[in-house]
């Protein structure tokens, strides 16, 4: 069992005296203030600095105690506390009101670390990339966009040349077109083909065929066998001249002298039928050029009346080749220009399509003068040959009054 024992100062024990050490739960040192510890290392930081206590200002009475300390001026000094009223006798001690007890001041928080400021290190795309790769990335970036547009210049360069040089081919192709295709109204010009073999005659100039026709190079015998196995040609009268206009009228005369022929040789024969006459020869012009002249103003006089080729008689029953009305042929090679006109032995009008004039003009200009003539002079009949459209220049011509 146990005795207590108690006394008017029990209800005040809960109270300790001034300077006495606390006990119970008011004794309980209350927990720190501030954020909790953290597990994580900080990094260590000097201690905070001290507050200084505050000094009396310069001037200020001072005060010493009896115990020889300097005390600051009244207001700083404590008030006593009144003195406790003397007990009544017969009365109880009026309760003391309990001293204030000293409570302990509360810790400082401790004093957050200001942001200290670290360098910003990069961190590596992988373990095994070093700092120095990771600031050159940039660059490296900007050289592969250098590289990408260089590329893209190029490549666009050498399609703008592409479609440039397409561009010219297409003109070019057609201003090659528009020069070979002549205007409309105008002679189309026929080509001609002329090459000579090593050793042999260059018919495209007098300069390199500079010996003269003969009669009787053009017409080396009375009958004139132009395909074997079918009948020959009459030869009845053969002709060289210096001057051409004998062959010719009106302004194709005029034509031949002004660019240049100087000779003409010409013959008559009659058809293996005996119904035609024909006056065939070739004009001797400076170079192919001015042949090729000749060549396209035949038709255009002729069309108009103001020239023809005119017919050599050759005694009784052929003054018709002379006068009527008859079919020409003409062409060129080399320097020379060949012509035949064929006329019928009565004097009637030959039509345009009679099948016999064709074939003996075909005959003579073709096979004969050309084939024949040409071809032996120069060098065995190995020179190149007009087109079949060159041979076949025909027209009609009027007959003389």
């Amino acid at each position: 069992m146990v005795y207590r024992y108690e006394s008017d100062e029990d209800a005040f024990l809960e109270y300790p005296k001034p300077g006495s050490a606390p006990n119970g739960p008011a004794a309980t040192t209350p927990p720190p203030a501030g954020p909790s510890r953290s597990r994580f290392p900080t990094p260590s930081l000097p201690p905070p600095p001290r507050p200084q206590p505050a000094l009396p200002p310069a001037g200020a009475p001072e005060q010493a105690d009896p115990g020889g300390q300097a005390v600051a001026d009244d207001a700083r000094a404590p008030m006593p506390a009144p003195p406790a009223p003397a007990p009544t006798p017969g009365r109880p001690a009026p309760p003391r009101e309990p001293s204030p007890v000293p409570q302990p001041a509360p810790p400082m928080p401790a004093p957050v670390p200001a942001a200290v400021n670290r360098p910003t290190v990069p961190i590596p795309a992988s373990p095994t990339t070093r700092a120095a790769d990771v600031s050159e990335l940039p660059r490296t970036r900007r050289a592969e966009r250098r590289g990408g547009r260089f590329w893209q210049t190029l490549v666009g360069g050498a399609a703008v040349l592409l479609l440039l040089s397409l561009t010219g081919l297409a003109v070019a192709a057609l201003l090659d077109e528009r020069t070979a295709t002549p205007p409309a109204g105008q002679p189309t010009p026929q080509p001609t083909e002329s090459s000579t073999p090593s050793g042999g005659t260059d018919l495209d100039s007098r300069d390199t065929d500079q010996a003269s026709l003969t009669a009787k190079e053009v017409f080396p015998a009375k009958d004139l066998v132009v395909t074997d196995g079918k009948p020959a040609y009459r030869v009845l009268k053969t002709q060289a001249s210096t001057k051409c206009q004998v062959a010719a009228t009106g302004e194709i005369a005029d034509l031949l002298v002004r660019l240049g022929c100087n000779q003409v040789v010409r013959g008559t024969l009659r058809s293996p039928d005996g119904d035609h006459l024909i006056t065939a020869g070739l004009f001797n012009l400076t170079d192919v050029a001015t042949a090729q002249r000749v060549r396209d103003r035949i038709r255009p006089l002729l069309d108009a009346r103001q020239g023809r080729f005119r017919g050599m008689a050759a005694g009784d029953d052929t003054e018709a080749v002379e006068k009527a009305a008859a079919r020409v042929a003409w062409q060129v090679r080399g320097h020379y220009v060949a012509f035949c006109l064929v006329t019928r032995a009565d004097g009637e009008r030959i039509p345009s399509d009679d099948a016999t004039a064709r074939e003996i003009m075909y005959d003579m200009v073709e096979l004969h003068l050309n084939r024949g003539v040409l071809d032996r002079r120069a060098a065995a009949g190995t020179a190149g040959q007009p087109d079949a459209e060159s041979a076949g220049d025909s027209a009609g011509q009027r007959g003389t009054d």
